[in-house]
Order: structure tokens, then sequence, then C-alpha cells
């Protein structure tokens, strides 16, 4: 395009929610032309690529986080991705069914997995209330050598793994197999600025200008970098999340999850067989504050600052935070978990919660694995925002920071990124096709 002709709607950001919004408005729009710019030299390279997430398909029943609401509005995105994978020539390799289950360790906690069973399960058929010896014949080595009192919830049969990478290839594959349509993916195309003139977005990269009617950014934290440079949302800061991960030797049979921490803003540790290395259990993640927007990315040291927006507000965010002790005592636990020869002492104790007899020799730190996400402090409110992060301007752009729960909503997402972008340009969805790949 270059600068010559105009989309109808660009994209940055070529992870799977970018890719996601492709497939969506170049399948159920009519719209004629749509460009995604990613600025490395292939999609999903950075969190959406398996070695930087939990590989986990979200679907809201184990995950205690979640009120039975945000559950059940999690099951529908997860419903959206089993069936365009169902729709594909070949899901191997993109999706994978693998046992789940989240455990109760201890009176407390095994209370709260029987009040949710009872609550949740009228709405996830597949889920099982499940004993110590239920769990062992499922996840023997989550018994081995436990004294406490365990229970849980299991789900066996269903798609619960998703290879974010494949994906989003899988996106691009499909948006491409329209012919009547101009669908443009520019790799190692980085955007430097984005500025609307007249009725159009202008896009600058290193690649020429690109125009645009409306314009898209999934870029995580870059995203809010963008929306900053161009006035918006500067009510939000930003603040990095990173995740780090463990390898042991495979000794669990699917995903099982801990209950997690109400005091805690951040996800409990689970283990579960890592899919593009099946001979290894991956145990993790441990949640540390790194001050760059992309993980093992020096460069984007400085755009961090630039998204911090440093003020009275974020510190009194801060001040939040750290005035609860089982967050500060968390937080700085975690900074140890990154310290050469300690972390692994300190990270088996909370491995044994999952796998019980699990020894110092078997854990190793997984070198290069773990990504980001962008964790928004609204600053109106002094306080973290730990659901979806988004800014629609309803000036033809958008601004994607925080999908919630991560990976698995990109179909919600997009859809309502689509309806957004429809009402706004005046194109129209194809309900009936979109109901048939995706609908729940």
């Amino acid at each position: 395009m270059n600068g010559q002709a105009v989309c109808d709607v660009l994209i940055v950001g070529g992870g799977v929610s970018g890719t996601a919004l492709l497939y969506q408005l170049a399948t159920f729009t009519d719209l004629k032309s749509i460009t995604l710019l990613e600025k490395y030299a292939s999609v999903a390279a950075v969190n959406s690529n398996g070695r930087n997430n939990s590989q986990t398909l979200h679907c809201g029943d184990i995950e205690t986080n979640y009120t039975l609401e945000k559950a059940r509005q999690v099951q529908r995105t997860a419903a959206m991705l089993v069936n365009y994978t169902g729709g594909l020539a070949q899901r191997d390799g993109i999706i994978f069914k693998q046992q789940k289950m989240i455990i109760g360790v201890g009176e407390q906690e095994c209370a709260t997995l029987v009040e949710r069973f009872n609550i949740f399960s009228p709405h996830y058929p597949a889920m099982q209330l499940l004993d110590e010896k239920a769990i062992h014949e499922l996840e023997p080595h989550v018994v081995k050598g436990r004294r406490e009192m365990l229970n849980g919830i299991g789900i066996v049969g269903e798609y619960t793994a998703v290879d974010f990478a494949a994906l989003s290839e899988s996106f691009v594959e499909q948006a491409r197999t329209h012919p009547n349509k101009v669908v443009e993916v520019s790799l190692s195309t980085y955007v430097s600025k984005i500025a609307k003139q007249g009725d159009l977005y202008q896009v600058t990269t290193n690649r020429g200008q690109y125009q645009a009617r409306f314009v898209v950014v999934c870029a995580g934290g870059h995203s809010l970098l963008f929306a900053h440079r161009m006035g918006y949302g500067h009510y939000y800061s930003c603040l990095p999340m990173a995740g780090s991960f463990y390898y042991a030797p495979k000794c669990l049979n699917g995903k099982v999850y801990t209950v997690q921490n109400d005091k805690l803003p951040f996800a409990a540790i689970h283990g579960d067989p890592d899919i593009l290395l099946p001979d290894k259990t991956r145990l993790g993640p441990t949640a540390l504050v790194l001050p760059m927007l992309e993980r093992y990315n020096i460069k984007t040291l400085p755009e961090f600052f630039q998204v911090l927006r440093l003020d009275h507000r974020v510190l009194l965010a801060f001040w939040k935070l750290f005035r609860v002790a089982d967050i500060r005592n968390y937080i700085l636990r975690n900074i140890l978990f990154e310290v050469p020869g300690i972390r692994q002492r300190l990270f088996l104790k909370d491995a044994r919660k999952i796998i019980p007899l699990l020894q110092l020799a078997d854990l190793q730190f997984a070198k290069g694995i773990g990504g980001v996400r962008p964790v928004m402090i609204d600053k109106r409110e002094a306080k973290l925002h730990l659901g979806e992060a988004k800014i629609d301007t309803g000036n033809g752009i958008i601004f994607n920071m925080t999908p919630s729960p991560g990976a698995t909503s990109c179909l919600g997402n997009a859809e309502r990124d689509m309806r957004i972008i429809a009402d706004y340009i005046g194109c129209s969805i194809n309900e009936a096709l979109f109901e048939e790949r995706l609908g729940f």
C-alpha cells in the first residue's frame, strides 16, 4: 500500500488479538481492504508466542478469581475459539485436549471449592467434584506424599490448551482466503507515528506511509504509548508484570491450578505439560514488576517510563498495594524468585503445593521463557485495573492494551471491535455467518 491506496481498517500489532480482528473483518464484514502491520518478522512473536504465556484456554470453570458473571463471559469467548478451530481443515497443533483441575489444599480451600462447584456446575456440565482418590487416578503426583486435606474440581475430555502463535497464523491464513478483498499483512514494519488528518489516519512506518479510515492498535503496553502520544488515555499508567516459569520432569497429565489468594491481584501458580516441550512439566508463573514493555527487550525500557507517567496518583496506587502485607510480601518474594542461586529453593515451596514430593534437583529455571502482561493503573481511582483495558475514542481509533483473560478472549475482543468499526464506518456484518462459525 505504502501511502497510495486508502485501506478501510489498519491494525497495528500481529499478536493473537490483532490477527483475530483481521480474520473477523475479512470474513464477516463487507469491508474491502484490511491491513495489518507487525514490527517483527513473524506474527505472534511476543506475548502470543507459546514460550511467553500459559498456553491455557481459560473457560472460567477453574479460575477462582472469577465471579459467575465473569466466568460466563469467558466461557463464551473460549467457545468461540473452539468453534473456530472446529471449522479448520486441520486443528491439530493449534488446540489440544488436556484434562485440567483446580485443587483445594487444606480445610478452607476445600470448602471454597465445594461451594464453587455447587454454584458453577449447572453452567459447566463437564465439571466434576473430585475427592483425593479421584485426584489420584488423574494426577497421582498431586496426591503422593501429601498430608493436608485435599479435593478438587476437574474437567476431562475438553479442549484446554492452545498454541496461540499457531492460532495467530491460522487467522492470517483464513483472512487471506477471500479473493474479493485486499488483505495485506506487512511484517518487519515498525510504526513510529499515528496522526489524524481530516477523515483519515496517517500511519508512519519504516516502510512508508499508510492511510486508513479506522485504526485499531493491538500492541500491548505499546498501545498505551501510542494513545498517550495522541492525547488519549492519560488516566492510565502501565505496570508491566513479567511471568517466569520453571521446568520439571514430566509428572503431570494435564493442567493443575491452585486456589488464588483473594488478597492478591495476581494469578496463583499452576503446573501443566508444555505443549511445545511434551517431555517437560512447566510450573509458574511468578510475577515480577519489570520496567520494560517487552520481556528481554531492553530497548523498551525508555518506553516504559513514557507510559508509566509517574505522579502522585501512581505513587498512591503503589502505596495502596504495598500497605497490604500479603501483597507486599508476595512482590518482594517474587523479586527473589529471579535471583540465581536462591530462586529454585524459594520456588520449591510454592511448587510443592501442586507436587508435594518435588525435589530441588527436579527444578530448572526456564531461561528465556515468560512474557509481560501490561497491567493498567487507573489514576482516577489510584488502583490497579485488572480486567480488560481498552480505549475506544469514538473517533475512528481504538487502543487495546490488556485483553481479559489474555489470549483466550481474542475472538470476543475482536467481535467488540468489529461492531464498533461497523457502527463508525457504516459497513455491514454477516450475522448469520458469524453465528454459524463462532456462535456459542
